[in-house]
């Protein structure tokens, strides 16, 4: 696994290596505040900076606490107005797939609920959800690489105090 989050070809080569062999990603690594770093849409190396920026600059971030099932908060803010989508999730098959269903939307203002509304479930067969493909971590945090359901691979990172511990534990 590299050092820091993989780049072009090198994710790509890292997707098809996750397909065969599988990742053995196991939930304890997901746990943490994830912000969106970078994006790449379907099989190509080029990243999308313009979407990513777009993305960063909303604030982007994915939530993911412990239980059983795993706890997701889907998040995107502009200045005091956030909105959160939340919900659960379960690692499912060997590669694995972090399947997730959103049950609330919440509307904040200032960190005040304006609204929150129960989501309907997704169809079973259309059930959401991002393919792991490999983590890692550096000297700025831990970083995730996954494929969403529509096509598009997303790396993550998530920002910590002890990333240089967990490098050289993973090394």
């Amino acid at each position: 696994m590299p050092a820091g989050p993989p780049d072009g070809q090198r994710v790509l080569e890292l997707e098809r290596q996750a397909r065969r062999n599988g990742t053995g990603i196991a939930p304890e690594q997901l746990i943490g505040p994830w912000q969106l770093r970078h994006l790449w849409s379907r099989e190509q190396a080029a990243p999308q900076a313009p979407q990513a920026a777009l993305l960063r600059l909303f604030g982007a971030s994915l939530t993911i606490s412990p239980g059983e099932p795993l706890q997701l908060c889907n998040s995107v803010r502009l200045g005091p107005l956030e909105l959160h989508f939340r919900g659960w999730g379960r690692l499912v098959g060997r590669r694995p797939l972090l399947q997730f269903g959103f049950e609330q939307l919440e509307l904040q203002l200032g960190g005040r609920p304006l609204l929150l509304r129960p989501l309907p479930p997704a169809d079973p067969r259309r059930q959401p959800f991002f393919a792991l493909i490999a983590t890692g971590a550096d000297g700025q945090g831990r970083w995730l690489l996954a494929r969403g359901r529509g096509g598009g691979l997303a790396c993550w990172r998530c920002p910590s105090a002890d990333a240089g511990q967990q490098l050289a534990a993973e090394r």
